[in-house]
């Protein structure tokens, strides 16, 4: 006989880790409990702590019969998310876009650094194996983007897609919602650009190459690594390597304009390969090129020790020591102008490599700039069309 068992721990919202000194340990370290590996195979996250704004944090403990043996592993389940708006507004004064559109929540990409995973806490669900497991679609999202445009007083400037979750997650294949929202933008002459780390991306081409005819599309693919262990290991379910440089070929090569991101940058892990990806992406067809430092805010910075604990032990003090060094002496600094890029010797001997590599592969010669000259507002079903 065996009895599944849990603990609950009463507790104020955790204190967010960018505000603990550096090495400070987590105010809840009993809440982080490491799920057992079969439980969680092809995940990113190695617990799933309860989500900070929970009065309780309930953690699974074996009570003596192996009852942990017989919890299930963890499936991804897709529950529907009814927004009634689909356009998200932001006033950040360091990224180059007002309105991005998400068309999920959660991601099951798993990638063990993104920066998305603590918004998970806003739906009662856990940063960790919750936010790649427990996803949110939002079927609507085509039709509520029509009307949204279609709104008095809308004006057009780029929408980006992909900012936060990837739209072309696994679950796109069966939902379609990003190539409803891109047919949506075509009809409108929207401008749009895409992030994406799936070679997914490469079945909307039809629409997408259509559009930057007209100066209206571009996509960013994310390459982090060209190591398989390691992108298996801190990108479980995204697409490998040598796929996402085969989408750069196939996007430029159909008109495309397409720039590869290096993001996140992780020092001791990564970063020797910055070069060796700008110049694997520069000769799949990629014109442009961008970095982020790896950011680690909220849960992400428990998130991502645990995974570096059990998968680079002798990695981790070098590791935070060098994301200290970038960071002001903490884990993470949140503020404008710096958070992606960090401060210090150490970011800028990352930011000078960077920049030299372009230089000498012809990367960002030209920047993209996509036109709202030709967006026309949609027209709603019942809506009276003008006189004149």
């Amino acid at each position: 006989m065996s009895r599944a068992s849990s603990h609950a721990l009463r507790h104020p919202p955790a204190t967010a880790p960018s505000d603990n000194p550096a090495g400070a340990p987590s105010p809840f370290p009993e809440i982080a409990v490491a799920i057992e590996r079969e439980r969680r195979r092809g995940r990113g996250a190695q617990s799933n702590a309860s989500g900070r704004y929970e009065a309780e944090a309930r953690v699974a403990f074996d009570d003596g019969w192996q009852s942990l043996d017989d919890l299930p592993p963890f499936q991804t389940s897709v529950s529907l998310d009814t927004s009634r708006k689909v356009i998200t507004r932001n006033d950040s004064p360091d990224i180059g876009f007002d309105r991005s559109i998400n068309p999920y929540r959660g991601c099951e990409h798993g990638c063990i650094y993104c920066f998305a995973r603590p918004t998970h806490a806003y739906l009662g669900l856990s940063p960790g194996l919750d936010f790649e497991s427990k996803l949110f679609a939002k079927p609507d999202a085509p039709d509520l983007l029509e009307k949204e445009l279609a709104a008095p007083g809308y004006e057009a400037r780029m929408i980006a897609i992909g900012t936060n979750t990837d739209p072309y997650q696994p679950i796109e294949r069966e939902r379609k919602i990003m190539r409803g929202i891109l047919e949506v933008l075509e009809r409108a002459a929207h401008p749009v650009g895409i992030v994406t780390k799936s070679a997914l991306v490469t079945r909307d081409i039809d629409i997408l190459a259509r559009m930057a005819k007209r100066n209206l599309a571009k996509v960013a693919l994310s390459v982090t690594t060209l190591d398989p262990k390691l992108a298996r290991t801190m990108e479980p379910r995204a697409s490998t390597p040598p796929k996402r440089l085969e989408a750069i070929k196939r996007l430029a090569d159909a008109g495309i304009p397409t720039t590869v991101m290096v993001a996140p940058v992780i020092p001791a892990l990564n970063d020797s390969e910055i070069e060796r990806i700008l110049d694997a992406a520069a000769h799949a067809g990629a014109k442009e090129a961008s970095y982020v430092l790896l950011r680690l805010p909220l849960e992400v910075r428990d998130l991502f020790r645990e995974w570096l604990m059990a998968n680079y032990p002798d990695r981790y003090r070098h590791v935070f020591t060098l994301i200290r060094d970038m960071r002001g002496g903490r884990d993470y600094d949140s503020q404008w102008g710096t958070r992606m890029k960090g401060t210090g010797p150490m970011a800028w001997m990352i930011g000078r490599r960077f920049e030299i590599a372009c230089e000498k592969l012809g990367l960002n010669k030209r920047r993209t700039k996509l036109t709202t000259d030709h967006f026309a507002k949609p027209k709603r079903n019942g809506q009276q069309l003008s006189l004149f």
